[in-house]
């Protein structure tokens, strides 16, 4: 593609004096990167000259040292705008720079136009690969897709769908903020299950308020906000993309129990709090990590004017989160004002609507024919060793690709090393190492390790091999799944049985749902080793099936 270009001058006056005003690109669509050392700002224009000038007087962009033109003779309007975006994102899963760039307005975002996969994909690998071997940028392209900074970044292209979403939360927040407030706040409710992109929109969400707490005309100007989310893993991702943005900072991202103590302690009542993985909140008192209320949302709407949280019921892993749609009445009852909406479109799994319901089947504990699907690799492996040398093959072409279990296997927060031993004891796998820095499926050495449902929720693989511990069995007279509650080795995950009618159900209702978010973690494929020797088996007749169907 002999026809992009990238010009580098000194971000100055004198260089543009020196640029000559018959220059072509400067009244033709372009895309620019400004940096300095520490910080870059992204645009598109088509009045160059015009649009540096007035960046060059602009205080923010002091620090910045280099604009880079890129110009294509194939550019228009709606491509640079496009790649613009597009740039925005990866820079920010580059991590090189703290960006200036605040988002774009909820109806700008990138629409279809003529010939976009030309742009979007062959035009945009080759503007990287330069940006690269220049030095503007620190990784390849394959390297930042599969960083969870990148998956959550607020300046993702939204679906049609998100955008609706996007557009009648904030309107909700710019309403509920300016009404007399009573005890308790108004409450936004977005359902969703996993893999429909609920954190992405969220994060959106959050970003373009952040934005507007500094603009005067906002209705939104100087409110006090927090997104919130009970999740270690994720907390991290939020926290990093708060590091990269220059208008985003890591105070207004928490976990829930402390912002909670911090604001009664306080006396205080915010504007807005948004909450992310919201069935993850506590339901029950919790002394241990310091929670002594009865319901961590009812709190959190005492404590701000407007709630916004993503709930998905079939994603609690632990009784004492255990949210019933009784539980969520009740609060809905004593908020202000309530909305609803449901986002319903895959996004993660690349897979078709026959591998999808296998998975919602096997929540229930039945066992559907192993569908197959050309465009999605479902597998299923006799042994674990074998599972685990295919997932690192496709670690080795992909990246990302990771093994995962149930929680059926000894683990102690002593700083040991645990095991998972399988395969009549011939084989065994570290799991569940954590690291307090980076989230657990970035290092690349944690291919070598199972994960836990608690370092995977929420992420991405691009292959997922998930054990099914000894916890998941099958009983071949009813043809049905057992679920065997008293080998579930997650310990937490039973504490705080109050209140609950049926605990043996909720129990098995935790175990399915662990088992419902490890198997949608995978974008490309997803692979299947059971522990239980009855389960292994009929899985392994099911699979074989398929290869007669094929012939």
């Amino acid at each position: 593609m002999e026809n992009l270009e990238i010009v580098t001058w000194p971000f100055q006056d004198k260089s543009l004096n020196q640029i000559g005003n018959n220059e072509s690109y400067l009244n033709y669509p372009v895309i620019y990167i400004l940096n300095g050392s520490k910080e870059a700002y992204i645009g598109e224009t088509v009045y160059f000259k015009k649009r540096m000038r007035s960046h060059i007087k602009n205080k923010e962009r002091k620090s910045l040292e280099y604009m880079h033109l890129i110009k294509h003779e194939e550019f228009n309007r709606s491509a640079t705008f496009h790649l613009e975006t597009k740039l925005i994102n990866y820079f920010l899963g580059d991590e090189k720079y703290k960006l200036q760039n605040k988002s774009k307005t909820t109806n700008d975002f990138t629409h279809n136009y003529f010939n976009k996969p030309f742009y979007d994909q062959g035009v945009f690998k080759e503007l990287w690969i330069k940006l690269f071997e220049k030095g503007i940028v620190a990784n390849e392209q394959h390297v930042i897709e599969n960083k969870d900074i990148f998956k959550l970044s607020p300046f993702k292209e939204l679906s049609l769908e998100q955008i609706d979403l996007k557009e009648k939360v904030i309107e909700f927040c710019e309403a509920q903020v300016q009404l007399q407030q009573h005890e308790y706040g108004s409450l936004f409710v977005i359902k969703g299950e996993a893999g429909v992109g609920k954190s992405v929109v969220l994060s959106s969400i959050f970003n373009t308020i952040q934005e507007q707490t500094t603009e005067a005309s906002s209705p939104l100007y100087k409110t006090e906000n927090y997104l919130v989310v009970n999740h270690e893993e994720m907390y991290k991702t939020y926290k990093g993309i708060a590091s990269q943005l220059k208008h985003l900072k890591a105070k207004n991202f928490a976990k829930p129990t402390p912002l909670i103590n911090q604001l009664i302690k306080q006396d205080k009542k915010v504007d807005i709090i948004l909450v992310d993985e919201a069935h993850l909140l506590l339901t029950r008192p919790d002394t241990y990590n310091n929670f002594h209320a009865q319901n961590q949302l009812e709190e959190l709407l005492k404590l701000a004017k407007v709630v916004v949280m993503v709930y998905d019921s079939d994603q609690v892993l632990k009784l004492k989160s255990l949210w019933q749609e009784l539980t969520l009445e009740i609060l809905v009852e004593k908020s202000s004002h309530t909305e609803y909406y449901e986002l319903t479109n895959q996004f993660r799994m690349q897979a078709n609507d026959e591998v999808i319901e296998w998975i919602n089947q096997f929540k229930q504990k039945r066992l559907l024919p192993l569908p197959y699907d050309e465009g999605y690799e479902f597998k299923v492996f006799v042994t674990l060793k074998e599972m685990h040398e295919a997932i690192k093959t496709k670690n080795n072409e992909y990246g990302l690709s990771r093994v995962v279990s149930t929680f059926d296997y000894l683990h102690k927060k002593d700083g040991g090393v645990y095991y998972i031993t399988e395969d009549r004891g011939e084989y065994q796998i570290p799991w569940n190492i954590t690291d307090s820095k980076f989230t657990w499926a970035e290092k690349a050495s944690t291919v070598n390790e199972a994960g836990s449902i608690y370092t995977i929720q929420g992420f991405d693989l691009n292959y997922v091999g998930v054990i099914l511990g000894p916890s998941i069995s099958y009983d071949e007279q009813t043809d049905r799944l057992v679920i065997k509650t008293e080998a579930y080795k997650d310990v937490g995950a039973y504490s705080g049985t109050e209140g609950i009618e049926n605990v043996e159900a909720a129990k098995e209702r935790i175990i399915l749902n662990s088992v419902n978010i490890l198997m949608k973690r995978g974008i490309k494929g997803l692979y299947i080793y059971a522990s239980d020797e009855a389960l292994r088996n009929k899985l392994i007749k099911s699979q074989s099936k398929i290869g007669e169907n094929e012939e």
